[in-house]
């Protein structure tokens, strides 16, 4: 006896897990299988494993990767497919999501608690009719199945074509399941995309715009233009650079040594906006191979782009093309490549910097973001936590839709639900290449709907649902404490107060300021160091800034020589204590070693405090602080005789006292080289 009634219902862009009471579960594992389709080389495509959790695509016909199918299409014997579910719940309600050709189910059987199988749909006629769609339901009369556990037959010689199967998902109401895209709720109904015109768009191709984060200056890749180098029909490097007036100027071919006779194409760029990230790897014979290029700008242009070295670095898909998206905090570069642990036709990968300045073998960013089909077209905003990518695998407006997704932890593997970015930004056609500049007010990307010809580029106001976290660009020079002029150091950011890395720089004077790129609603050191000098630390507090902001800062290096007095100030203490914070060990390291590297230096600890409350209890407090400072040295290996102490108390302020922030400057510890 069949146990159940078949609804054939319409489907409606609507999906709840639970609403109004309605549990919704859908398969989270499988219990077997007649056979298993099979898809591109070393993917998980058709696989069995692809009719697992929510569906990929919106009720629909056509080829789908991310679907089960058997492996093999109009074969005349039955297939079947037994699933799980991760709860046993009363069954009122089986939604079969169908792809592929829909109409090839016979039957559907439910195995309850003890094994007994409960036969609730059945067919045998042409699939022509059966009035399947690519959503199947079926409604069960009784309520006394309580399971956990649905097997699904079909005989695919009764519909011609793949017969896939993307989801298969059961509830206790009757309340239809339905399925659908995963839009923010507080996107916008009226959004325009803007053409960025003639200036920059042409007939031919514009794609994957990459703008400075100073907002300031747009790199693209253009093809099929007549001004390219050599085919027209090629791809080459152009920018263009914003006018004093807002608007965007005539586009300018990048010329050599970045474009060649080969296809050439921008990727990203380093915070400072001088270094380009390029897709290959450049020969001196002009030919290029396959990889990732960069180049720096200096006095005389870009210089000849120099292999990115990716350990293991390679893709299994079929064109082989790799893009990829360079990390704000220069540590991080995401690929989107096939790999033999590919779920589908192209996934995102993630690579590390190594200390030799090579790059780690990339490691698959895992399944929250990879399916079956087409991952690709990656950027990472300047927070260095937002990504927004192209992706085919799940529910869509058109033929690849950009996403957002928000990174939840530092492993890089581990990611918010994607968020599609909704039909005011998804046309039906392809749409990828999203690029933000720090502000994070508008975002460009590739289109071809309402093009001139090919894809153009276009930019659109982001709402604050999808916008990235707020960040803030921090820049300046590295200046000599004695000559007062620019020299040429490392500058790194660390998070404070674990003193964990945020990023790290090398600052050229000759091509202009150092800029970093630090996240708000956070406090951190900068240190600059060079040979010679005794790397100093500044505090930098964006701990109550919620917006983006343009920072001003240089950083003062002071010789190693006989005089030099160097504030430290990341050695802090408790209020009013001669107790050290967390935190302070990390520079008093440094003067630890600077003491072993020179071995004869003799040096003086000064303390110093403001002119908040006793004089004779600030002297004390400012003795105890220096003997506190010089017992960690003496700790560290430094002889007593290597270090005197001084205490000041209010005596030698460097700045005013009539207020706290000025008061904090007062309240110090320096030292001051005696001997070298």
């Amino acid at each position: 006896m069949i146990r159940g009634v078949l609804i054939v219902l319409g489907w409606v862009l609507f999906f709840s897990p639970k609403a109004a009471g309605q549990t919704v579960l859908w398969a989270s594992s499988v219990v077997g299988y007649s056979s298993d389709g099979r898809g591109e080389a070393y993917t998980q495509q058709y696989r069995s494993s692809q009719i697992l959790g929510k569906p990929n695509r919106l009720p629909q016909v056509g080829d789908n990767p991310c679907a089960w199918a058997p492996l093999y299409p109009d074969g005349p014997n039955d297939e079947w497919i037994t699933v799980r579910f991760n709860a046993t719940i009363p069954i009122r309600q089986i939604a079969i999501f169908q792809s592929g050709n829909p109409g090839a189910i016979t039957q559907v059987v439910v195995i309850d608690g003890s094994g007994a199988e409960n036969l609730v749909y059945k067919h045998t006629g042409a699939g022509s009719e059966t009035g399947q769609g690519p959503l199947l339901r079926i409604a069960l009369t009784e309520q006394s199945l309580v399971a956990n556990t649905v097997k699904v037959v079909m005989r695919p010689s009764l519909v011609k074509g793949p017969n896939q199967i993307d989801a298969i998902g059961i509830s206790d109401s009757s309340e239809p399941i339905n399925v659908t895209i995963n839009v923010s709720k507080d996107a916008p109904k009226e959004l325009v995309k803007e053409s960025l015109g003639p200036q920059i768009n042409s007939r031919g191709q514009e794609v994957a715009p990459v703008i400075a984060p100073d907002g300031k200056t747009l790199y693209f890749t253009r093809g099929q233009h007549e001004s390219n180098t050599g085919d027209p029909r090629s791809q080459d490097v152009w920018y263009s650079t914003l006018q004093p007036n807002g608007e965007w100027g005539k586009a300018v071919n990048i010329g050599p040594p970045i474009n060649t006779t080969a296809d050439n194409a921008v990727s990203g760029m380093s915070p400072d906006g001088r270094t380009l990230y390029l897709i290959n790897v450049y020969k001196p014979d002009g030919t290029v191979t396959y990889g990732l290029s960069q180049s720096t700008l200096g006095k005389n242009g870009w210089s000849f782009p120099t292999e990115v070295v990716i350990a293991n670095n390679h893709n299994l898909h079929k064109n082989a093309y790799t893009e990829y998206a360079i990390v704000p905090d220069g540590k991080t570069i995401v690929l989107s490549v096939q790999r033999r642990n590919s779920l589908g036709n192209k996934d995102l990968y993630v690579s590390f910097r190594q200390s030799d300045q090579t790059w780690s073998e990339p490691v698959s960013m895992g399944p929250v973001l990879n399916t079956a089909d087409y991952e690709g077209a990656p950027f990472v905003a300047s927070d260095s936590r937002t990504l927004y990518f192209t992706s085919s695998g799940r529910p869509e407006y058109g033929n690849g839709d950009i996403f957002v997704s928000r990174r939840l932890d530092d492993t890089w593997t581990n990611w918010s639900e994607p968020e599609n970015l909704g039909p005011n930004i998804n046309t039906p056609e392809w749409d990828g290449y999203f690029t933000i500049p720090a502000t994070g007010d508008y975002a460009y990307l590739s289109s071809i709907q309402n093009s001139m010809g090919g894809e153009d580029i276009f930019r659109l106001k982001l709402y604050p649902a999808i916008k990235p976290d707020p960040v803030a660009i921090v820049s300046g020079q590295v200046i000599d404490g004695l000559t007062r002029k620019p020299i040429a150091a490392e500058v790194r950011s660390t998070v404070m107060p674990d003193n964990k890395e945020q990023s790290r720089i090398k600052y050229n004077p000759e091509t202009g300021d150092f800029k970093l790129l630090l996240p708000t609603q956070s406090s951190y050191n900068l240190t600059a160091s060079r040979d010679g000098y005794f790397p100093t630390t500044e505090p930098l507090d964006l701990s109550k800034d919620k917006r983006f902001r343009d920072i001003r800062k240089n950083l003062v290096l002071t010789p190693i020589k006989t005089g030099q007095r160097v504030v430290l100030h990341e050695v802090l203490f408790e209020q009013s204590k001669a107790v050290l914070l967390s935190g302070s060990s990390a520079e008093l390291d440094r003067v630890a070693q600077m003491l072993k590297d020179f071995p004869t230096m003799e040096i003086q600890v000064d303390g110093h405090t403001d002119n908040q409350g006793q004089w004779d209890l600030n002297m004390k407090l400012s003795q105890d602080r220096v003997r506190v400072v010089k017992e960690y040295l003496i700790g560290q290996g430094i002889a007593d005789n290597r270090i005197q102490t001084k205490a000041w108390g209010p005596s030698k302020p460097i700045a005013s006292n009539e207020t706290e922030e000025k008061r904090r400057l007062n309240r110090r510890v320096e030292f001051t080289i005696l001997k070298m």
